[in-house]
């Protein structure tokens, strides 16, 4: 999508410090870390959000999850633990219309947050 941020990131044309990259999940670190580790996990193909993913796509969840493991172990938080985060539509925080999970850690995650 072309006026996508996230699909720019993963075509390259807006700088990122990535994480991790698989052939299709990119990671990279969130602008605004709610978090000491807050990292973006998206497909690098574009999805509005999770009620966009068919039936046909459902892989994508497990690309997606697959590489937010492998961030956690290389932010160190995978044994101290971390939380994953899909935020969807404007009432649930989704602020950038790409699928996406956050990967938080680093701290003690209370629910509720605050």
């Amino acid at each position: 999508m072309s006026d996508c941020l996230f699909c720019k990131i993963v075509a390259g044309e807006i700088p990122a410090k990535v994480v991790a990259e698989s052939d299709t999940s990119l990671a990279f670190y969130d602008i605004a870390p709610e978090a000491p580790v807050h990292v973006l996990v998206v497909p690098k193909r574009h999805f509005a959000g999770v009620n966009d993913v068919i039936a046909t796509d459902r892989g994508v969840f497990d690309e997606l999850i697959a590489l937010a493991r492998e961030v956690a172990t290389a932010e160190g938080v995978r044994d101290s633990g971390y939380r994953l985060i899909f935020n969807v539509g404007d009432e649930g925080g989704q602020t950038v219309p790409h699928l996406h999970v956050h990967v938080l850690g680093g701290r003690q995650m209370r629910w509720p947050p605050g």
